[in-house]
């Protein structure tokens, strides 16, 4: 990271002022990609006009056609399966929620509800709050591109399942009252879902469980392995998002350790990773419905998409994650090189571009460990292996330190109760947030940012430092910007990131 100089906080110069004191060190790190992936780049603080500087290329994320990613999550769903006979010993009917764990393989939830029931329900919920506002400046909470990533991921989902001998319910509506709902006509006796650990979210998990308590059960209905002095539907919540469980960390989380590298040398020395849960060939079958509801388009989630003419494409779903783990691993044998790669800027290729998959659960980091370890056996070990590793325990952190800290990750102030006068003047942020600062390497990041929905984490980095420290911006405004723009958002390492970014995590 460059150094910068930190202007004062109550230091609220016009753009134009500010110009003639940001220091030039900041363009000194990375030159060679000032003009990063042909990004319009601005360079006048007064007017916003477009200026070629590069023919537009669009690069696909995994740059594979169909047939080839057909076949290699047909190889990867084989060699991921179960290789025993396995045997369901429950009753009845289970739902199983998916939220952000849109995928098949190693889905602890969809397996323990095949395991308890003789026939499995998947919901998904296209809940319209994630269509409202952010909490603070009212920017779009799920922007169009992530919105359309989201559409490829449920498509994927539900013919990945059919394969499996299932199908994909999908409804408009809050899942506190679709699930009771659901429960109740068809009888089911548990909802299963991965846990989440942010506040918006477990307002939404304490409101299914007290519409699942107002629906009654008959007694032929229950589980009969799951007895229970009522017969109310359960949820019944697994821990499934991070490579490190939960319960086998080294002490509990109210003791999580402030400093990063505590908790990953502790983790290392005495927390083994779990393997991936082996589902059996086939899930079925499902309950008898007519109608299974389709895939919305963009357009009727009110929204819309324009079709991007340079920068990368990510195609959402479980087929294009692990074709991007075989061709980024495998095929173009990329592993090798991510430690001394990983922080490029252009192309797809400097580093795994997982982390949109990560974020809507199409891809297990479990998964990615045990690619890695095969990796290492079948060709090399060495620093880059390592690394790709390093960085999941990273986002592992994020989500621990989201259970510890709570709300006070996305307040003013941080863990640490920070007292700074940051700035909310909105003609600042609106240069940053549209790419007119004037200042290639920064405009060149925001705009691959609206118009990809991504950006490399060292641009990330950089775009973060200079609005907060040198323009002086609320950072929360940068968060809740990146939280309507990213593909790979999920509010555990976006405002992780963007505390430590503004110096008011621990």
């Amino acid at each position: 990271m460059c150094n910068m100089a930190i202007l004062p906080s109550s230091s609220l110069l016009s753009l134009s002022q500010r110009k003639l004191i940001y220091p030039s060190s900041i363009f000194a790190c990375s030159t060679q990609i000032r003009f990063q992936l042909g990004f319009q780049i601005m360079t006048s603080t007064s007017k916003c006009e477009p200026k070629s500087v590069a023919s537009s290329t669009v690069y696909e994320v995994p740059g594979l056609d169909s047939h080839e990613m057909d076949s290699i999550a047909e190889k990867t769903f084989a060699r991921y399966s179960s290789k025993t006979e396995l045997k369901r010993n429950g009753k009845g009917i289970s739902i199983v929620w998916y939220r952000n764990d849109l995928r098949v393989l190693d889905n602890e939830a969809l397996f323990k509800a095949w395991v308890s029931s003789e026939a499995i329900l998947p919901v998904y919920c296209i809940d319209p709050r994630l269509f409202e506002t952010t909490y603070y400046f009212g920017l779009p909470k799920t922007g169009a591109l992530r919105a359309q990533f989201i559409i490829e991921c449920l498509a994927d989902l539900k013919k990945n399942l059919m394969k499996k001998g299932l199908d994909l319910l999908i409804q408009h509506g809050k899942p506190e009252d679709i699930l009771p709902s659901l429960a109740k006509a068809f009888g089911a006796h548990t909802v299963y879902a991965h846990k989440e650990t942010c506040s918006e979210e477990l307002q939404v998990e304490r409101l299914v469980v007290r519409g699942l308590r107002r629906v009654v059960l008959s007694p032929a209905q229950g589980n009969s392995t799951n007895s229970s002095s009522t017969n109310n539907p359960k949820l019944e919540l697994i821990w499934g998002s991070t490579m490190y469980h939960l319960d086998d960390l080294p002490f509990s989380v109210s003791s999580l350790p402030d400093v990063y590298t505590q908790f990953r040398k502790s983790v290392e020395a005495k927390c083994t990773i779990r393997g991936c849960i082996r589902h059996p060939k086939s899930l079925g079958p499902p309950p008898n419905i007519d109608d299974w509801g389709s895939i919305p388009s963009i357009e009727q989630l009110g929204l819309h998409l324009e079709k991007a003419t340079k920068g990368m494409l990510f195609l959402g779903g479980e087929t294009a994650a692990l074709s991007r783990v075989t061709e980024y691993f495998w095929k173009k044998d990329l592993l090798k090189t991510y430690k001394e790669t990983r922080n490029g800027m252009l192309g797809p290729d400097y580093s795994t571009k997982f982390s949109p998959w990560f974020a809507s659960g199409s891809l297990s980091p479990r998964l990615i460990y045990e690619e890695v370890k095969r990796y290492e056996k079948e060709r090399q070990a060495n620093d880059s292996t390592y690394w790709v590793l390093f960085e999941l325990i990273w986002r592992d952190y994020f989500r621990f330190l989201s259970i510890k800290y709570g709300n006070s990750l996305f307040h003013l102030g941080g863990p640490r109760k920070v007292e700074q006068g940051w700035s909310q003047e909105q003609k600042l942020f609106e240069s940053w947030r549209n790419g007119c600062t004037g200042y290639p390497l920064i405009d060149a990041n925001m705009k691959e940012l609206s118009t990809t929905g991504f950006m490399s984490n060292r641009g990330r980095q950089i775009v973060c430092s200079f609005l907060v420290r040198d323009m002086g911006i609320d950072w929360r405004m940068g968060a809740e910007w990146f939280e309507t723009c990213l593909l790979d958002y999920d509010p555990c390492s976006n405002y992780g990131n963007w505390t430590y970014g503004a110096g008011t995590n621990i």
